[in-house]
């Protein structure tokens, strides 16, 4: 798996960067700035690459998410269900920012997603 940050922000207004680490047997993707349909192709493509990985355990950390939408919310039930077919080796660390925790929350999802306190 990649290390390091790949970091899309620009004139386009955008607010995200991805970083993808490996230790201890675990795979983790962390995304910072705004999860929005504009990156969660990118998000998605990083996660299939942990999941072709023999990584233990694959964490998605948010801690660091300021923003999340509605194709936000789907991509991260979609992971959810893929892992569950696939050994459920998916954990998610909680989003600091009120922001996130409110829509992870109203739309339900925070009784299926496999958060890790």
């Amino acid at each position: 798996m990649s290390q390091g940050i790949a970091n899309t922000s620009g004139l386009d207004g955008r607010n995200f960067a991805m970083r993808s680490e490996r230790s201890n047997g675990d795979a983790q993707v962390s995304v910072l700035g705004d999860l929005d349909l504009s990156v969660i192709g990118s998000v998605d493509r990083e996660m299939q690459r942990a999941e072709a990985s023999d990584a233990d355990r694959i964490v998605l950390d948010l801690a660091e998410l300021e923003f999340l939408d509605a194709s936000g919310i789907r991509l991260l039930l979609h992971l959810t269900a893929r892992s569950k077919s696939n050994g459920g080796r998916l954990r998610i660390t909680r989003a600091r920012s009120p922001h996130v925790r409110r829509v992870i929350d109203l739309t339900g999802a925070a009784d299926v997603l496999p958060f890790v306190d």
